[in-house]
């Protein structure tokens, strides 16, 4: 088993790199160069105690996060958050531009807007092999981005330093939600064939008698069936249907219950458990939700 390092500040990266201290305590940019790649990293896991928003361009080499290999020797950017275990291997620097690190502790937006709105970028939440690709004009408006921030830390700090880098903090995150956008759009001859997948998964869930074993289908099982985050399937799906996988999910068991309603002569209650639910009232209350009936009105009404 790997030993796990822990670095929870922003200072302990430098010093373990053999950079200078940072110019300021809780965000930092870190060029990927020969001191990133040529580190030895180790037999270790990594965990952090802040954010890393990482543009991986110009090396190669594998990070292991979650359950996954990514091979990052295109142009991607990665962004993991505090408590993420993290490994790396057979990393080097190759020619031309190898990117940069934008390093941010909760601390620094913690009393902010971003601060409250953070858990809303989901991105953070996903694997490795779901990065993001970036074009050549987007890395220029990242690159942009984060020059001045630390254009804002390397000058002498003022009353308005913090603000200034948590809004340029918050402007970068919101052009990387716009190029995730654009990422699903134009793959989305895979994505519905993912979305067939997942029904193809749901069909097989209740078909084969696995909401006796397991329950109620989850987000979590068809990720992992699917060998993604549940996050990016999430988003993945509300890109192409305008509804998160959990919304997903729930559509396709009151379509079951509704043919089961009209389709036998069984009692709710067997039904509510047939659909994998513990309690019937949980079930009744979910069809009511979605359909504005209970399950007995809906028999008797059609």
């Amino acid at each position: 088993m790997n030993d796990i390092v822990r670095l929870d500040s922003i200072a302990e990266i430098h010093q373990a790199l053999g950079l200078p201290s940072p110019r300021h305590p809780l965000v930092s940019l870190i060029p990927i160069d020969e001191k990133v790649t040529g580190y030895d990293y180790g037999d270790h896991t990594y965990v952090f105690g802040f954010y890393q928003v990482a543009l991986k361009s110009g090396i190669k080499g594998d990070i292991l996060y979650g359950r996954n290999s990514y091979d990052f020797h295109e142009g991607t950017m990665v962004f993991t958050k505090p408590g993420q275990a993290q490994s790396y291997s057979n990393t080097r620097e190759m020619d031309g531009e190898s990117g940069w690190v934008l390093l941010f502790h909760p601390d620094l937006i913690r009393r902010s807007e971003l601060g409250r709105s953070i858990e809303q970028y989901s991105f953070f939440s996903y694997e490795t092999h779901e990065a993001l690709h970036v074009s050549e004009p987007e890395k220029r408006v990242l690159a942009e981005l984060v020059s001045q921030i630390e254009q804002e830390y390397q000058q002498n700090i003022d009353k308005h330093t913090q603000k200034l880098i948590v809004s340029n903090i918050g402007l970068l995150l919101d052009y990387c939600t716009r190029y995730f956008e654009r990422q699903f759009y134009v793959r989305r001859n895979h994505n519905l064939d993912l979305v067939s997948k997942l029904d193809e998964l749901l069909r097989d869930y209740f078909e084969s008698g696995k909401t006796q074993e397991l329950g109620l289908p989850t987000v979590k099982y068809f990720s992992e069936a699917m060998n993604m985050s549940s996050y990016y399937l999430s988003d993945l799906l509300k890109s192409e249907t305008g509804q998160t996988a959990q919304q997903h999910i729930q559509d396709y068991l009151i379509e079951r219950a509704r043919n089961q309603l009209l389709g036998s002569d069984q009692q709710v209650s067997q039904i509510a458990y047939d659909l994998g639910f513990d309690y019937p009232q949980h079930f009744s209350k979910l069809f009511k939700n979605k359909t504005g009936m209970s399950p007995l009105e809906y028999r008797k009404r059609a």
